[in-house]
């Protein structure tokens, strides 16, 4: 492939082998992208989640999620070549690398809805429950029309580092805030079985810990964006080497950190963990620091809004101009002027489909008033096809394993038993969904 005429302006050594810039991450740079990745709202529900299964199943599942997680992440990374590790052809998202192998198209949107979901709950509990979100849902809605204008993800770098600053602050002051509150009261709330039974029927503690397992899940999610972050790795050693050592420095940190906040969250507030742990401090004094968290998680999902999207956009404008070159609505950019600054590039057909976009998931979420429900729902959505099914399939393909062998046999096994984990965790979320709608 011959390198792009804007690129002419590089030096040979400055160009990769497939004619762009040179890629200059490394082992630190990727695991930073996957911390600020995986690390986000999803921690929020952790401590009900432990809550649900207790002092043995709440940590055993983080760690096995985390596992899992791990395993597959290697899986996937092995497939961003076609061919060779070394030299093979690159697949610049996890898209590509399903067409490659499979000759399939796989994508889902359940991001996009569920943070204006997260940005209905990021208020404390000093607000009365029965106070409308939807104005603050609209501005959020306003504010993501305007970012989801800008033509390229390379220029939200400024967004990424809010999203990875902001996520640390509210993870680190609701851990913070949990620490505390045990130190106050001096008790170690909790159980060795979680939530009992004498608080509700049998059928509704089965479906919560279902509930609680796609909660986790949720929150080990980055499978659909782990192969553009590979692509900003470079080489040698090879992309699939660093990623491995990547996963695992930043997959492991990621437990340790949903360990401590998942395990002090439940020691703080024992099975009456709420949904999101920020609103069991609303009465916690000084308030500044729930109001600096919600604030810092304010900003973490209108910049993860963009983090998430963005792929899909690209996917969705690149599938259109292929499908017609010759459409000047799609293909065509007008420059904007803009004083002070340099032109904007203004393409109708991204001004209205991400318009569009932005409206139906900020719509949806607004009907959707159940938190930790939609996160255990969209977490068992995604668990299983994106973080196992695919990877396991694309590896089995790129490898070649034989079916029926030993191998072939134990990733299907794998994938049966996440599917199983997934089924379950989104019955649960649907009870609890229809549990809630008779309130």
């Amino acid at each position: 492939m011959s390198p792009r005429p804007w690129l002419l302006r590089f030096r040979s050594d400055d160009i990769d082998d497939d004619g762009r810039p040179k890629r200059t991450g490394n082992v630190w740079t990727a695991s930073v992208h996957i911390l600020t990745t995986v690390i986000g709202s999803g921690i929020l529900s952790l401590a009900w989640s432990t809550a649900q299964l207790g002092w043995i199943a709440g940590p055993i599942a983080l760690l096995l999620l985390f596992l899992v997680s791990y395993f597959t992440s290697t899986l996937l990374s092995a497939c961003y070549r076609s061919g060779d590790d070394n030299t093979g052809r690159r697949n610049y998202t996890y898209m590509d690398v399903v067409r490659s192998n499979l000759g399939k198209v796989s994508n889902v949107v359940h991001s996009a809805i569920l943070v204006p979901i997260c940005r209905r709950h990021s208020g404390s509990e000093k607000n009365p429950c029965n106070v409308t979100f939807n104005p603050q849902m609209i501005v959020f809605g306003v504010t993501q029309f305007i970012f989801s204008q800008i033509p390229d993800a390379d220029q939200l770098w400024c967004l990424n580092v809010v999203t990875a600053v902001s996520s640390f602050v509210y993870s680190t002051i609701g851990l913070g805030l949990s620490i505390a509150k045990i130190a106050e009261t001096g008790k170690f709330r909790g159980s060795l079985a979680g939530f009992t039974t004498a608080n509700v029927t049998a059928t509704e503690k089965t479906w919560r810990s279902f509930q609680a397992l796609g909660d986790i899940a949720f929150a080990y999610s980055f499978s659909s964006i782990l192969i553009e972050i590979q692509d900003t790795v470079k080489s040698p050693p090879s992309e699939a080497e660093t990623m491995k050592k990547a996963s695992l420095i930043s997959l492991g940190v990621t437990m340790l950190f949903y360990m401590l906040c998942g395990c002090f969250g439940y020691a703080a507030f024992g099975d009456l963990a709420p949904a999101n742990f920020l609103h069991g401090f609303g009465s916690y004094k000084p308030y500044w620091p729930l109001d600096l968290a919600n604030a810092a998680l304010t900003l973490h999902l209108v910049s993860a809004y963009q983090v998430y999207c963005q792929p899909l956009f690209k996917f969705v404008e690149e599938a259109a101009s292929q499908k017609y070159p010759d459409s000047k609505f799609i293909t065509k950019d007008f420059r904007v002027p803009i004083p002070g600054s340099r032109s904007y590039k203004l393409n109708f057909f991204r001004l209205i489909w991400r318009t569009i976009f932005v409206v139906i998931t900020t719509v949806i979420a607004m009907i959707l008033p159940f938190f930790k429900e939609a996160v255990s729902l969209l977490g068992a959505w995604g668990f299983w096809p994106l973080t196992v099914y695919f990877p396991v399939e694309i590896f089995i393909a790129r490898k070649k394993i034989p079916k029926w062998s030993s191998v072939w046999i134990w990733l299907q096994i794998l994938s049966f038993s996440c599917l199983i984990i997934t089924i379950a965790a989104a019955a649960g979320s649907m009870a609890g969904i229809v549990l809630n709608l008779k309130s």
